[in-house]
């Protein structure tokens, strides 16, 4: 599927965002970006550059690509930008020239000291920049395209939605299959292959490395969080939880479910799992209902890790919740704690058309891991499930 109709609509967005952020002008600047891939040309070309190249948005609506000459038709294909002009023998007198006609009183860069979508911009790359526009009245006005980029990946597009629903789909398919499947005594390494057999069998890539896509956890000696499967068996009278993320068409997935292997005759879920169950289920519901437009993303993690504590669990030593879009973390924000390792990401206000991954757990010692993740839309007054909500404990066949 052609990532052209997405392109275009981003560009069309981003033009938007430039408005109603006050910046005259957005460069995107880069070079082999098979060695160092700007997050953003995801979303606003589609493929990689090999040369010096600049992508710039105006304002005023002008989108224009400066680009080697080996690229600019591949450009020119997408029908993406206003204006494309190719080069030879170098990119400095061109970019020069052509952002002294549009004379911006401001220049957008991607760079952020807390999220990493927005940090595509390489030091060297800076460097070159304002060697470029050394002399200029522009070569001290640049500022940071961090909240240009965040609400570009936030919002997205109809486009977006639908390709998200669609890898949601497919990634509860996936675990219907493999939970249908006869799991007892197998390795967290053999179903970690049969996740990759289905992803195989649905056309679909993983939305993070393999290596730990599927995270399967068989009971309480497991590794949680991204530990890479290991040799630990599904037995009796355990759990098995995994995390799970698809990747289709450019767009991604990112769902935990949990299942419990009942003992010979054992007809019940034991009261210490089905009681933790409900606690999770009931403080990501809290948080659930905080996640409206306008909030603060840490006022969310606070609604939820708030009531995981007050119905006697610890807290969770991670974020509740986290964009999925183009990647299962899709930057932005994040619907965490005020932690230093957080940065100012949690201090930003929700937007509509946002796609967060909802997650927390808890141990539940001597059996393993109850860990519950959804995916979710945030809408003008709420966030709806895009997925359909694993509300019971599976009991494994």
């Amino acid at each position: 599927m052609t990532d052209k109709p997405i392109i275009q609509e981003k560009l069309k967005q981003a033009v938007g965002l430039l408005v109603e952020q006050n910046i005259d002008c957005w460069i995107t600047f880069v070079r082999e970006t098979s060695q160092v891939h700007d997050p953003v040309l995801d979303l606003i070309l589609g493929f990689g550059l090999t040369w010096e190249s600049a992508l710039i948005v105006t304002r005023s609506g002008a989108k224009i690509a400066i680009a080697g000459r080996f690229d600019a038709q591949s450009i020119r294909d997408m029908e993406a930008y206003d204006e494309v002009i190719a080069y030879d023998q170098g990119i400095a007198e061109v970019l020069k020239a052509r952002i002294t006609q549009l004379n911006p009183s401001n220049i957008a860069l991607n760079y952020s000291l807390s999220d990493p979508s927005a940090d595509g911009l390489t030091f060297g790359m800076y460097a070159k920049l304002t060697q470029i526009l050394a002399g200029t009245p522009y070569a001290g006005n640049l500022v940071s395209a961090e909240g240009v980029l965040r609400r570009l990946r936030e919002r997205k597009t109809q486009t977006e939605l639908a390709r998200v629903k669609t890898v949601v789909g497919i990634t509860e398919q996936v675990y219907a299959e493999l939970f249908a499947t006869p799991l007892r005594g197998m390795s967290e390494i053999q179903i970690h292959a049969l996740c990759g057999d289905l992803a195989a069998k649905y056309g679909c890539g993983f939305s993070w490395d393999r290596v730990d896509n599927p995270i399967v956890n068989a009971g309480p000696n497991s590794s949680i969080g991204h530990g890479i499967p290991s040799t630990l068996v599904v037995e009796a009278g355990q759990l098995l939880h995994l995390d799970f993320g698809l990747r289709l068409d450019g767009y991604s997935s990112d769902l935990q479910r949990v299942a419990y292997v009942p003992r010979p005759g054992e007809t019940a879920i034991p009261e210490e799992i089905t009681r933790a169950w409900k606690a999770c289920w009931s403080a990501l519901e809290a948080g659930r209902a905080a996640l409206k437009p306008g909030v603060q993303a840490w006022q969310v993690d606070a609604a939820a890790r708030g009531e995981l504590v007050r119905n006697g669990y610890p807290e969770y030593m991670h974020a509740f919740g986290h964009h999925v879009g183009r990647n299962a973390h899709d930057g932005g924000s994040v619907l965490g704690p005020r932690w230093e390792r957080y940065g100012d990401m949690p201090f930003k206000e929700i937007d509509t058309g946002s796609i967060f991954a909802l997650e927390l757990g808890t141990m539940v010692a001597g059996y393993g891991y109850v860990g519950i993740e959804e995916n979710v839309v945030v809408t003008p007054t709420t966030a709806e499930y895009l997925s359909q909500p694993q509300y019971e404990l599976i009991l494994l066949p």
